[in-house]
Parts: structure tokens; C-alpha cells; sequence
């Protein structure tokens, strides 16, 4: 009898992995390295009470589609995912922010814990109406990227860089919003670095 019971344990045991192995996420993590993300602040410890995201910066993964579908606004620092609220929380317009000047070249980094087949990486600021003592929302953010990389379904490295243009004419604090789109699942990742022009 023993033995049945162990056998059916085991069973289910292996049932389960199975499952979750072949379930539709994307096994595939990521954030920005270059304006230094707002989960890679946690990380480092450079901020305090930042929740679950302090252990796992690259998981901050949502519905993609942006800015017509993903994750809902006042949730889109942290993809839409509650476990990382702490993502979107302003902290008073406090969180640390990197130094950038208006309208020169960037080169933005991002670093994978694993990769993933991707269609595209987009790079979004927010306009001159943004306050940085409120959640994020579309209206804060101009709706076209200022930098759409493609892969073409092509895996990033275990680094990747891209090199572009910041928009001209800011000034003061702004969020600089990266989306990495998989190519092969309906998820994206999201990072949002805050900047200081």
C-alpha cells in the first residue's frame, strides 16, 4: 500500500513540473542597467523597502502591447504586477535618478538573467506635464518611443546595448520607460529610470 502511495505522490509530483514547465510565460528575465532602473535601485540597496523586487530585479514582466494594452496606468513601473507595487510608489519624487543631457546620444543597457526571443525593445519619456510625485500614467508619457529597436525574433545576449538619441528640449525630472517585447509570448518586460535633465 506503501508503495502505491509513494508511486502516486511521485506521479503528481512529476505531473506538476511538467505543467509548469510548458505553461505560457516566458521564461525569459530582464532590466535596465542604463539609466539605472528603478528595480535595480532595490537591488543594490541604493533604496529601502522595496518589497519582493530587491531579490529578483529581472521579473518585473507583464502584458505587452504598450501603450495600448500592458499593464494599467498607475501600475506600469511595476507591469501591472501587485507583488511589486513598491515599483510604482513616487516615494515623493525621491527615487535616485541619473544625470542625462537633453537631446545627446545614450547608450542604454540592459542585462538578462535569462533570454528570450524578442520583437522589439521601445524607449518612452515622459512629457512635460509629468509630476514626479504621482503614480505613472499614458497621459505622463509621450505616446510614440523615442527608440524602437528591433530583433527581429532574435535572442538577445546576456547583455545588450542600444545606442540612441534623447529627445531634445527637457529639462528636470523625467522617467525614461523601457519595454522589452517577447516575440513569442503575449508578455513584456518593463523598466522605469528615473532621470534628471
Amino acid at each position: 500500500m506503501r508503495k502505491k502511495i509513494s508511486a502516486a505522490v511521485i506521479g503528481a509530483g512529476l505531473a506538476a513540473v511538467s505543467v509548469l514547465g510548458t505553461s505560457g510565460t516566458a521564461n525569459a528575465h530582464g532590466y535596465t542597467t542604463s539609466p539605472t532602473s528603478r528595480q535595480l535601485h532595490c537591488s543594490q540597496g541604493a533604496v529601502s523597502d522595496c518589497g519582493a523586487i530587491q531579490w529578483e530585479p529581472q521579473s518585473v514582466e507583464g502584458p505587452k502591447g504598450f501603450p495600448n494594452a500592458g499593464p494599467a496606468d498607475g501600475t506600469i513601473c511595476a507591469g501591472g504586477n501587485s507583488q511589486f507595487a513598491e515599483l510604482d510608489n513616487p516615494r515623493g519624487g525621491a527615487w535616485p535618478a541619473t544625470s542625462l543631457n537633453s537631446g545627446q546620444s545614450h547608450t542604454f543597457n540592459w542585462t538578462f538573467t535569462a533570454r528570450h526571443s524578442t520583437s522589439e525593445f521601445q524607449y518612452y519619456i515622459t512629457n512635460d506635464s509629468y509630476n514626479p510625485n504621482e503614480p505613472l500614467t499614458r497621459a505622463d508619457l509621450d505616446r510614440t518611443p523615442f527608440l524602437t529597436v528591433p530583433l527581429g525574433g532574435r535572442q538577445p545576449g546576456a547583455t545588450e546595448s542600444h545606442t540612441g538619441t534623447l529627445p531634445g528640449g527637457k529639462s528636470g525630472r523625467h522617467i525614461i520607460l523601457s519595454v522589452w517585447n517577447v516575440a513569442d509570448t503575449g508578455n513584456a518586460f518593463y523598466a522605469c529610470s528615473d532621470v534628471q535633465f
